[in-house]
């Protein structure tokens, strides 16, 4: 499942073709992907110009000059690709042939500015609805949801505070959306090594009996910030199906310290153990026992 960096990295690609444009022309080429399309849901799109293209979470969200908002969830396998007429596309260092079967284009957007937004989902576990942005806070999908991991309000006092009186291993918390928001299973293993937090440890160590941060929090917290950091920029994780909307994989996968590296050596300096996996939560867990604490 895509995580932060990876939905980041395709808002930013989609970016230059959509905000500001003009969707002149919608197709769904189904009634459906994961749940059903809405029955005005190309009515809502056609005419309206992306004012907007951001991200919560895991979520892309555009928001449309009629005060509408469309939300895109990539699911497992879904993909954007944005083609022009005259686009020749010039592979990267890491690009990765997409399929010629285009049976799986589900969505398409033709926005003025010429370029063709194409949603691409074998699996179809991805979903797009609109919603009203006055209706936002009361949307299912969205509420509950905590900060973002990357803005101003997430620190080492939020983090801990959403942690005191929690019982569970750290790890699941780090996972739990409403802790924080577009963390997965990759970057939580790596942002644990990078601090040396355990992944068993309580969650409820990150705070003082008065509900301050320790320094594990104010630890992990700058290692959440690294690793998310180096990943957008890397262009997130290609491990099956994550592509950018250029066709090409992203690479943090390449700089990977502890995660996918079972039976490893450690990379921590001079820790000289092996990394291990453990299942925790119904996921794999990548860790090194002796340097995690």
């Amino acid at each position: 499942m895509p995580e932060l960096p990876e939905v980041e990295t395709v808002r930013r690609g989609l970016q230059p073709a959509m905000e500001g444009s003009k969707i002149v022309k919608a197709e769904a080429r189904r009634k459906d992907l994961r749940f059903p399309f809405q029955k005005d849901f190309i009515a809502r799109l056609q005419g309206q110009t992306v004012t907007g293209l951001g991200r919560r979470a895991k979520y892309l969200m555009a928001d449309l000059g009629s005060g509408d908002v469309l939300l895109m969830h990539l699911g497992m396998s879904g993909s954007f690709r944005v083609l022009k007429a005259d686009d020749k596309q010039t592979p990267g260092q890491f690009h990765y042939p997409r399929s010629e079967d285009r049976a799986h284009d589900h969505v398409v957007f033709h926005m003025s500015s010429g370029a063709a937004v194409i949603f691409n989902d074998p699996r179809r576990f991805g979903y797009m609805k609109i919603i009203a942005r006055n209706a936002l806070e009361d949307e299912p999908l969205l509420k509950g949801l905590g900060p973002e991991p990357l803005g101003n309000e997430f620190d080492a006092g939020m983090l801990a505070r959403a942690c005191a009186d929690k019982k569970t291993s750290l790890k699941a918390a780090l996972l739990d959306q409403r802790v924080v928001a577009g963390l997965g299973n990759i970057y939580v293993c790596e942002a644990l090594f990078r601090a040396h937090l355990s992944p068993k440890r309580q969650a409820s160590t990150l705070s003082t009996k008065k509900a301050e941060p320790t320094d594990h929090a104010k630890h992990l917290v700058t290692a959440i910030h690294t690793v998310l950091n180096q990943a957008i920029k890397a262009g997130g994780s290609s491990l099956r199906d994550h592509r950018q909307t250029s066709g090409e994989l992203g690479y943090f996968q390449h700089s990977f310290q502890v995660y996918d590296r079972e039976g490893e050596k450690c990379q921590n300096g001079s820790c000289g153990g092996i990394v291990k996996r453990f299942t925790q939560n119904g996921r794999s867990t990548f860790w090194c026992p002796k340097c995690q604490k």
